[in-house]
Formats: C-alpha cells, structure tokens, sequence
C-alpha cells in the first residue's frame, strides 16, 4: 500500500487510515475487492466525483491494473468521473416509478431547479440525474438526495425536501 511522488500527496494519512481499514477486510491478495468502499471514501473526500489521478492512486495503492478501478467506476451511477452539485439528486425513471409519475417528477424538478437531467444547477448547489432502479420499487416514484432515498413522491413533496436542504 506504498505511493510515492504526486500520487503520495493525493491521499492524507486519514484518507489512508480509511482505506486500509477497507483493504484489511479482505484477504490480501484479494485488494480488489475494496474498490467498491474505497471508491466512495475518495469520492467523497475530492467534493463528489473521481477526479482520473485519484482512481490511478488507487489503484497504485492496491496494487492493481488502473482498469480495474475504471470498470467500476464507469459501471456504477453513484460515482461521478466530472465535477457534480453538492447534492446529487437521482431520480429513478425504471418501470415501477414510471408507471407512477416520474415523468411529472422529473418534470417538475427540472422546472423548481432551471436544468434538465444531467446538468448541474450554476451556482453548484445541485446536479440532477436519471438513474436505473434504486430498489425502492414499493416507494415509487422515489428519488435520491445525496445517500437519503425519498419515496412517494409528489410535487409538493419535492417542494419540501427542497425547501429542507440549507446548502
């Protein structure tokens, strides 16, 4: 778990301590296995999104190919590879929530924050995004604010979770 030159500097003794708490759960010729939770730890450490010379610390750090860490975070729709809002709103369009209004919700998401789907509003505050199921079917229409699911939704629903969120 040795990085040397700029790559060294990208990851604070903290940021470490996280990862190897991640990597100890695996056996060790098995470090692959922490991407997953390692990708979020950094994610969450360089304002919401993978910047490329961070995946390729990781992968330095884990001692595995560079592509190892891209499949997944090119794969999965919670990591973000650009600069995204301070909160992430994904709102699942997959069947269940289609049948039950997520068009409206979208819709109406798109009006409150002035950008369509996969934009991010101008002062930063906001990205919003379509995404495959969440797994909350039996909520739907539903969405995601940053990791906190809402579910049974309504306009004036989305008004208030709005109007909840101080920055």
């Amino acid at each position: 778990m040795n990085l040397t030159g700029e790559k060294e500097q990208l990851f604070t003794a903290e940021l470490r301590e996280q990862l190897d708490a991640w990597v100890a759960k695996y056996p060790k010729d098995k470090s692959q296995s922490a991407v997953i939770p390692c990708l979020h730890i950094l994610q969450a450490a360089n304002e919401g999104w993978l910047p490329k010379p961070v995946m390729d610390a990781l992968a330095d750090y884990l001692a595995i190919p560079a592509i190892s860490v891209y499949e997944v975070a090119t794969f999965y729709t919670m990591f973000d590879l650009k600069p995204v809002g301070k909160n992430k709103i994904n709102v699942c369009t997959n069947i269940s929530c289609l049948l039950n209004g997520s068009e409206d919700i979208v819709a109406h998401l798109e009006t409150r924050l002035n950008i369509k789907l996969g934009e991010t509003t101008a002062d930063g505050l906001y990205t919003l995004r379509e995404v495959e199921c969440l797994g909350a079917c039996c909520g739907a229409p539903m969405l995601q604010l940053n990791r906190d699911y809402h579910e049974f939704l309504t306009k004036d629903k989305i008004d208030d979770i709005l109007a909840g969120i101080t920055s």
